[in-house]
């Protein structure tokens, strides 16, 4: 079984018009009549990469991927503090993400999600149902404060001295509140050196709750500047407004994505986002298969090979299906398959 695909170069890319003075960067790869599949990145903030394309069959799938609201090559850029993100919110991305499809005249596609790119991709497969073949979904996550608050407090209790590190980064007075909304304050300073701190500190801890992973190695995007800016403010500003979610919303939701096939994959090992918020959504969901990973965390070990395995399951289930408008085919029966 392969890990992940040989590298490849997009045949296609370009940059999409979608309000709020926001241009969005997207490519497509692969096979122009294959089945069409869209990818959605981390983060928030987390932007596309090369690598992604790899997860896919390049003779099966139309590869989509694209950059969210404010980061990777989409503009403008959120690390600058003078960008507005008032309409960055999760509605917006998911508008994004139809307006992408209409583009790129597209009926319906396989949607791969990855840690935030799963509460994502779950929003708007709820929002549109109608829209979605199936479903990939990495490192699941729903977008809850109690997600969050995990991530940004308990979560000390694991790695100690780093939580110290993070939370004296924070003035005094705001230690015990919504620590993601503090460093959105010192983020949208009009001291850049107060911004450039609270960048370091905040992805200096997003490298630590992930590292109990197989393999491990700190991530060099967080040392880069320019990315620690984008990152950070992008995912303060979802975090400390609760996703632009109602909480517990995405777990509410979970009815209308019956019938539509998936697969979530989660590691043991991944103390960052524990694995009950899998569960609990498999659990809810008719079609779906859970896949717990004995030797990943959030991503290492088998990760990437079963993310593959499950795409190339898709891929199977679908004869020769055009890339640009698909003939209709029912979700079931796609499970029946």
């Amino acid at each position: 079984m392969t890990d992940r695909y040989p590298a490849l170069e997009p045949y296609g890319s370009g940059f999409l018009e979608v309000g709020d003075a926001n241009t969005l960067y997207w490519e497509t790869s692969g096979n122009p009549d294959g089945l069409p599949a869209v990818y959605l990145h981390g983060g928030p903030g987390g932007g596309s990469s090369a690598g992604a394309r790899r997860y896919f069959d390049p003779r099966a799938y139309r590869i989509v991927l694209f950059d969210q609201r404010g980061c990777g090559r989409s503009r403008p850029q959120a690390g600058n503090p003078d960008v507005d993100l008032t309409t960055n919110t999760t509605t917006a991305l998911v508008d994004d993400i139809e307006a992408l499809r209409k583009h790129l005249g597209i009926d319906r596609w396989v949607v791969y999600g990855v840690s935030w790119g799963v509460t994502l991709g779950l929003v708007y497969a709820q929002a549109h149902p109608e829209r979605v073949l199936a479903m990939v979904l990495g490192a699941v996550t729903s977008g809850s404060r109690r997600e969050t608050d995990w991530i940004t407090r308990d979560i000390g209790r694991v790695f100690p001295r780093e939580w110290q590190a993070f939370t004296d980064a924070v003035p005094a007075v705001e230690r015990n509140g919504d620590l993601s909304a503090a460093y959105a304050r010192l983020l949208a300073d009009p001291d850049p050196a107060v911004r450039t701190a609270a960048a370091k500190a905040w992805c200096a801890w997003e490298d630590t709750h992930v590292s109990l992973m197989p393999g491990w190695q700190p991530n060099p995007r967080y040392a880069d500047p320019s990315f620690q800016s984008v990152f950070a403010r992008l995912v303060t500003h979802y975090w400390s407004h609760g996703c632009f979610l109602i909480d517990g919303q995405v777990v509410a939701g979970m009815p209308l994505l019956a019938g539509i096939p998936a697969v979530l994959i989660h590691g043991r090992y991944d103390v960052s986002g524990p694995a009950d918020v899998a569960w609990r959504l498999h659990r809810l969901w008719p079609g779906s298969r859970l896949e717990l990973l004995d030797d990943a965390g959030h991503g290492g070990g088998s990760f990437a090979q079963r993310i593959t395995a499950a795409l190339d399951g898709f891929r199977r289930q679908q004869p020769k299906i055009s890339g640009r408008r698909p003939p209709t085919r029912t979700q079931q029966e796609l499970t029946n398959d």
